[in-house]
């Protein structure tokens, strides 16, 4: 049997011109309001201009497809190449078992649970037959931790750090979503691994909309740290595997300058992006779904 990989990424402009587009994928075909669409286009300006997410996203399926001797595919939810434009490929390649891997290691319904839905559409439209596998979440594979680990190891020392994860609307927890549960629980196991004493947890990105955000947000959890003393801060975003405009501008440009503003020293560890580690834990992730019991 022939086997396969997709990996599956939000997506991002590669240009700050098509962050209006990118804006209404995003929201569905609903455009965002000229501030908000000034405002992304601000931030993607303030990194070079575009999201190196792509280029991370196939580096990391080029690695993996090296180390599984097999086709990995890769698609976005919310930009090229498309979920949809990548299943053609996959029917033509002959594969018919798949492993369909979210770089997204914790489930969440909103996150997760869309790029399954968007998956099973464009498969059942380009006619794929393959079996597709998901790997709902692999927030405590064990190389995975050890991949956050190793970058968090240099930095960490005896300094303050900062666990974050991308923020959701509070709503989707109400039915019972484990997303919280898992991404405190990728936290607690990176924190275990290198016996870190002095640690906390918080939500970055909230959205730009009216829903009620999860929180505590890094901006308060700085506040309190201004208020106790604490100089340095070590912000380690285990709920992201790669760089892109939440780790390029969120964490290195504005809250690093919140926490300059309250005498604080911000740096974080090198994000996972090429990690031979974290290709392992892919690798790993991938072989549990292809098994003949998968």
């Amino acid at each position: 049997m022939k086997t396969g990989v997709l990996l599956l990424a939000h997506g991002a402009p590669e240009r700050v011109e098509d962050v209006e587009q990118y804006l209404t994928y995003v929201r569905s075909g609903r455009p965002g309001s000229p501030q908000v669409v000034e405002e992304v286009r601000h931030r993607y300006a303030e990194i070079g201009g575009r999201s190196p997410l792509l280029v991370w996203t196939r580096r990391q399926a080029e690695a993996l497809s090296a180390q599984l001797g097999m086709p990995v595919f890769f698609g976005m939810r919310n930009w090229h190449p498309f979920i949809a434009e990548v299943m053609p490929q996959i029917r033509e390649s002959g594969v018919e078992r798949l492993a369909a891997v979210c770089l997204a290691p914790q489930y969440s319904e909103l996150s997760v649970g869309l790029y399954i839905k968007r998956t099973e559409e464009a498969a059942r439209a380009a006619g794929l037959t393959a079996e597709i596998v998901w790997a709902h979440t692999f927030h405590e594979e064990p190389l995975l931790i050890e991949a956050f680990a190793e970058r968090l190891a240099p930095v960490a020392g005896n300094r303050k750090v900062l666990f974050t994860a991308h923020s959701l609307p509070e709503r989707a927890l109400a039915t019972g979503d484990p997303y919280e549960r898992e991404a405190r629980a990728t936290a607690a196991a990176v924190a275990a691994r290198l016996s870190l004493q002095d640690w906390g947890f918080a939500y970055q990105s909230q959205g730009m909309t009216e829903d009620q955000w999860l929180g505590p947000t890094v901006e308060s959890c700085l506040d309190g740290y201004a208020a106790a003393g604490v100089r340095e801060v070590v912000v380690d975003p285990i709920g992201f595997v790669c760089d892109h405009v939440e780790i390029l501008y969120d964490i290195d440009i504005l809250f690093r300058g919140y926490a300059a503003e309250r005498g604080i020293t911000l740096s974080r560890p090198e994000s996972l992006n090429d990690s031979p580690t974290f290709t392992a834990a892919l690798a790993e992730v991938a072989k549990r779904c292809l098994a003949p019991n998968g």
